[in-house]
């Protein structure tokens, strides 16, 4: 445990600075998600904008794409909370009917399949369906929350959780624990979107 703690200090103390600030941005924009604030577009944006260049360099150009479709995703979400909200002074937290929820979770599986046989090989990755699985829930979930449906949280905590795993079991202690951190903040998310929707914990 010691080794594990002194491994976790150092990625956090040794990162560069725009690791670093990758970090913090991903996590306040997490956290003013989780209050339903619309300052989490701009931090959001940032913080995708800080990923991408730090993908870019690293030379992995499928997750600096991934995030260009972030940046875009919310970008339309801080116009949707804005826009569709008409006289409440919030957009209200929904959720998806049973039809709904089959038909994304069918839609990720679909995605993770069709990613893990061509694009994994192509890009000659590692852990192809760990990668893929990964991308096209964190996809499905992004949308989710900018449209402000509460199936979002449940898919990033799966995310997060696999990743945790994955990462947990490659000796990769640093990157593990900014997983189980996200988890955390995911599952805090969830439970505070479950109050905010009419009828309170119950109505999700």
């Amino acid at each position: 445990m010691p080794e594990i703690l002194r491994t976790i200090w150092s990625g956090l103390t040794t990162a560069a600075p725009l690791d670093q600030l990758n970090l913090v941005l991903g996590v306040v924009g997490v956290g003013l998600m989780i209050r339903r604030s619309l300052w989490a577009f701009p931090v959001g944006l940032a913080a995708v904008t800080v990923q991408g260049v730090l993908f870019y360099r690293a030379h992995f150009p499928a997750d600096a794409l991934l995030q260009v479709f972030y940046f875009v995703t919310l970008a339309w979400g801080w116009r949707h909370w804005v826009r569709d909200r008409g006289p409440a002074p919030e957009l209200p937290v929904t959720r998806l009917s049973a039809r709904g929820r089959g038909a994304w979770l069918l839609a990720a599986s679909a995605a993770t399949v069709g990613w893990a046989l061509l694009i994994g090989p192509w890009l000659q990755a590692v852990m192809p369906w760990r990668d893929a699985f990964i991308a096209a829930f964190s996809v499905a979930a992004q949308v989710l929350q900018v449209r402000k449906q509460i199936e979002n949280w449940p898919l990033w905590v799966v995310v997060n959780l696999v990743a945790v795993a994955s990462y947990a079991t490659a000796a990769l202690a640093y990157t593990a624990f900014l997983y189980a951190l996200y988890l955390g903040l995911a599952l805090a998310g969830w439970r505070e979107w479950r109050r905010a929707m009419p009828g309170g914990p119950s109505g999700a």
